[in-house]
């Protein structure tokens, strides 16, 4: 079990689940019921550990030829395929069955929910919006969690996810900085090959910008306290010092900690929507 852990690795649901907790309460205008609450977190967990585990299956013929993958699970063989699959489905299963416990639009809509996250490994081999597809799939969380309290997608929680997709796709883009030149040797497809790496970090930080306007917008459309936009300050902060300390000709440190860093904005945001309901 540990292995599969490692696989899908765990704790970086610090960036998707803390959105789906602020579009529950602002779904609620304040705390959701503690089953409600229960049933999302499972369905997320369900969700993006069968992302990660398809992520990781489809991906394996080219993770076995990059140096900086060699410990990853499948990698090594400590996980089988067949045995991934099965993970997968297992995954899938405990998803659709919590999704099928809130309100009755989540199961009927599950499949939008699913689509990205099929679509998603096979996207580098075709197109260098392949972040944006990762985006839309990280954009599921708060829109699905407010569905899931409402029934409904209004304006604001569909601009939320927007922000959210727009984060993460100019996140993924910095990141994927690190294996344009591996991409290249196979043929690969992604804005830095596109665009080149100085190219890809203008385009980073400009969705890095969308994205903060889109917070800022959700905040004046339902009329969210000052604490909330003190959060945004806060989240635009950490977004500044991501993009201060990398540059094209030295992205060394694109680090672990680097990648966990980033998620302080989806923390920092849910804690200070919290306050301010």
């Amino acid at each position: 079990m540990q292995a599969h852990v490692t696989n899908i690795a765990l704790s970086h649901s610090v960036f998707a689940l803390p959105f789906a907790y602020m579009g529950a309460f602002l779904a609620a205008g304040g705390r959701p019921g503690w089953a409600e609450l229960g049933w999302i977190t499972l369905a997320m967990i369900g969700a993006r550990s069968a992302a990660l585990a398809l992520n990781n299956l489809i991906d394996l013929k080219y993770d076995k030829l990059h140096p900086r993958f060699t410990a990853r699970p499948m990698v090594k063989g400590t996980i089988k395929p067949w045995e991934a699959f099965s993970f997968i489905l297992a995954s899938l299963s405990v998803f659709l069955w919590a999704a099928a416990q809130l309100h009755p639009n989540c199961l009927l809509l599950s499949p939008l929910a699913i689509l990205p996250f099929l679509l998603y490994p096979y996207m580098k081999r075709f197109s260098w919006t392949c972040h944006l597809v990762l985006g839309v799939a990280l954009a599921c969380a708060p829109v699905g969690a407010w569905l899931a309290i409402r029934g409904d997608m209004p304006w604001p929680v569909l601009i939320l996810g927007g922000s959210v997709a727009a984060w993460i796709a100019a996140f993924d883009v910095i990141y994927g900085c690190q294996d344009t030149v591996f991409d290249q040797e196979h043929q690969l497809h992604s804005i830095p090959v596109r665009f080149g790496i100085p190219g890809a970090l203008r385009i980073s930080r400009w969705m890095h910008g969308l994205s903060i306007l889109g917070l800022i917008t959700v905040g004046l459309m339902l009329n969210l306290k000052g604490y909330y936009y003190l959060g945004v300050g806060l989240a635009a902060m950490v977004l500044c010092y991501q993009h201060h300390i990398v540059r094209p000709w030295d992205l060394s440190r694109v680090t672990q900690t680097y990648f966990m860093r980033n998620g302080l904005v989806s923390i920092l945001m849910f804690l200070f929507t919290l306050v301010s309901l």
